[in-house]
């Protein structure tokens, strides 16, 4: 449905050619390093020297999992600021700041320092995630915000894969260095993409839609230019009389209270049912399978970080499914899909894993990701950014990017007792009745969002209560929204 303001109605419609997916692919940086860092630390874990001597679940647990509690703060300071300040510069800052963690990390002297530097990433990988998604909402076209969306979770998926490739490449060249310098070049080599991204992120445009609410008029329109669409200054003016006419009034109603309930639960269940285990940990669990007795030494750990990557190209090819996807099939469907098919591949990988069919646990955990992937990983950072008004997008994508990482942190720092305690494979049989009680709250709450403005979005939320926002959303604008 198109607003009665002509320059929303060009963002909202425009084609996007290759100028927003460089945008994008710059925006989403952040996504890559998030990736690199969550499979990178499990890889290397058992070549730190000084690792060894503090082996006990809860340095384990913090040393893989300290870098989501910085990314909690982080994801906390751009609450503060990133409403204020605008999108493009705490990007650009973000990059700076993970480019020093990780030339600190590779440079570490002692346990300390390591979980300092990765704490340190994870304060720019949490602002990141937050201010991104928000970014990206506010110039992207409706039928096209989902694709553009979902590249957060390509390039988590992509840095993923990269750190396992990276890893099997560096301790294959040089073994007898895996305890002294292996490690310390695959930490510090982050900031290479980290470097990059910063230098390119200073040419980006700012969020247009911040620069019309903050009243910054003359850069709203060379940004706008940028996007293809040259507007007036009368115009612009008109705009931000709309924009400020309808945040206002969205302001005065629970409408974004009933958003942000629905996207925290999506992005808590997001992380508690697990997806992240197989990554942070993926070398760690397949060595303790022994699914490759005749190899030992370094060159075990070369075969398990091998598997892992394995489970990283699913994930990467499940992913690309959700990317073509999401603007056709929508984020409820895809939602809903995938929370059915993970809690399925978990009880398969539970029951082949206790009748002593090792392997069946990766079965079970190759299952579980493709429908993570194509289902569930992109749709969080897609409804993060397109449920909440522009005046208060960062403020709430911020809160929201918070429950995330603390989420992830929780399940991370937790899967090493689990592990311990009950082992993996009852483990896998909590991540599926989690899936289970997200497929009931997502079906019962979770609205039709496919082919709506952020505007249309924001209004819906306002003028329904929280269960009845799904059966509005599939009334709302019929003609071009999911009905699935």
């Amino acid at each position: 449905m198109d607003t009665i303001d002509p320059i929303i109605n060009q963002l909202n419609n425009k084609n996007t050619g290759k100028f927003y997916w460089s945008v994008t692919v710059l925006a989403t940086i952040g996504g890559f390093l998030f990736g690199y860092d969550t499979s990178n630390i499990g890889t290397d874990l058992e070549f730190i020297p000084f690792y060894s001597s503090h082996l006990n679940p809860f340095i384990t647990g913090y040393l893989v999992s300290g870098a989501s509690l910085g990314a909690a703060v982080g994801a906390l300071i751009a609450a503060v600021l990133t409403d204020r300040y605008g999108r493009k510069y705490l990007l650009i800052a973000d990059a700076l700041i993970y480019s020093i963690g990780a030339i600190l990390s590779g440079l570490s002297i002692d346990i300390i320092m390591l979980i300092i530097s990765r704490t340190f990433i994870g304060i720019a990988v949490g602002a990141d995630s937050a201010i991104a998604t928000a970014y990206i909402a506010e110039y992207a076209p409706k039928e096209k915000r989902g694709r553009l969306s979902i590249l957060q979770q390509w390039m988590i998926t992509i840095g993923i894969l990269g750190a396992y490739l990276i890893g099997m490449l560096v301790f294959f060249i040089a073994p007898g260095l895996a305890y002294a310098v292996d490690w310390r070049i695959l930490l510090g080599v982050a900031a290479i993409p980290s470097l990059i991204g910063l230098a390119f992120r200073l040419y980006m445009p700012e969020s247009p839609r911040w620069l019309i609410l903050h009243e910054k008029f003359d850069k709203a329109v060379d940004a706008l230019k940028k996007f293809g669409i040259d507007a007036t200054m009368e115009q612009i003016k008109r705009t931000y009389s709309y924009l400020r006419a309808t945040e206002t009034r969205i302001k005065e109603t629970a409408g974004i209270k009933r958003a942000f309930v629905i996207v925290a639960l999506f992005m808590m269940f997001q992380q508690i049912t697990g997806i992240n285990v197989p990554f942070y940990y993926g070398p760690v669990i397949i060595s303790k399978l022994h699914l490759f007795p005749s190899v030992s030494g370094i060159y075990s750990t070369v075969y398990a970080i091998g598997a892992s990557a394995i489970l990283a190209i699913i994930n990467v090819l499940a992913t690309y499914i959700g990317f073509r996807l999401i603007d056709t099939h929508g984020r409820r469907s895809l939602a809903l899909m995938g929370y059915a098919g993970m809690a399925f591949f978990d009880f398969i990988g539970t029951i082949l894993y206790l009748m002593h069919f090792s392997i069946g646990l990766l079965i079970g955990f190759a299952g579980f990701i493709i429908f993570f992937a194509f289902g569930v990983g992109g749709t969080g950072w897609i409804i993060q950014g397109e449920y909440f008004p522009t005046r208060y997008r960062g403020l709430f994508a911020s809160l929201i990017a918070f429950v995330d990482w603390i989420s992830n942190f929780a399940i991370i720092e937790i899967f090493p007792y689990m592990d311990k305690t009950i082992g993996i494979g009852y483990t896998m049989l909590i991540f599926g009745v989690l899936s289970v009680m997200a497929f009931i709250t997502f079906f019962m709450i979770m609205p039709v969002t496919r082919g709506k403005s952020v505007e249309d979005i924001t209004e819906m939320f306002e003028d329904n209560p929280l269960l009845g926002v799904k059966e509005a959303s599939k009334v709302t604008d019929v003609n071009k929204s999911e009905t699935r």
